[in-house]
């Protein structure tokens, strides 16, 4: 899953990232609210952590613009922890759920993963299941259906979590290449079909078909 961290406080920026990349996300960051206005535009996320307090343009004004033009990606806005009406105005104008500071990132690691099953209409859960394999958001492991525990990598997990959001939908590698690497990461082409192949061998080749000319489908209803 790719993510959007909007927020200016440096300090802030570089632990979290680490924590997000850990968790599994391919994380791009926005430091001021035209930035982040921008990014978000381009619809490349699967979800938005967006601090209210930006220089520039503030972050009530960056997510109001979002849903006028029709943005649906979820958003969780970060205020201070005594700003009701932040939180308020928040919600008015389309979050999907907020964080006071300052916070435990295991709550909002629980945060993101709630909001993003949600919008894919799913209840909260660690674990995804699909087609006889349960994957585990955090552990990052996928057990098949043989009671086999696999440890995956960053890249092979979120890749894996992608194609068991979007089951039985044809999705192109470019897609797969937006959502699995951020702005800094290698995109190189081949890369997507190499972790394909890499999945394969862990949980079947029945399970992830290519559509030529089109990209792959992953089979969740087996």
């Amino acid at each position: 899953m790719r993510l959007l961290l909007v927020e200016d406080d440096l300090d802030l920026i570089n632990s979290l990232q680490k924590d997000l990349v850990r968790a599994g996300y391919a994380v791009d960051i926005a430091t001021d609210g035209i930035e982040a206005q921008y990014l978000g535009n381009e619809s490349l996320y699967d979800i938005i952590i967006l601090d209210l307090g930006l220089p520039k343009l503030s972050g009530l004004t960056v997510l109001q613009h979002w849903r006028a033009h029709n943005i649906s990606t979820p958003v969780i806005i970060l205020t201070a922890r005594d700003s009701w009406h932040e939180r308020l105005e928040g919600f008015k104008a389309g979050a999907d759920d907020y964080l006071g500071k300052p916070f435990h990132v295991e709550e909002l690691l629980a945060r993101l993963n709630a909001v993003l099953q949600r919008s894919h209409q799913k209840a909260p859960s660690e674990q995804l299941h699909k087609a006889g394999l349960v994957l585990d958001q955090s552990q990052q492991t996928i057990m098949t259906s043989n009671g086999i525990n696999h440890q995956l990598t960053r890249v092979e997990f979120r890749l894996m979590r992608y194609f068991m959001m979007y089951p039985e939908q044809v999705l192109p590698k470019s897609r797969l290449t937006e959502h699995v690497y951020d702005f800094d990461s290698d995109k190189d082409s081949n890369v997507i079909e190499v972790y394909v192949k890499r999945l394969r061998k862990i949980i079947g080749k029945e399970l992830i078909q290519t559509r030529r000319g089109q990209g792959y489908i992953f089979k969740g209803n087996q």
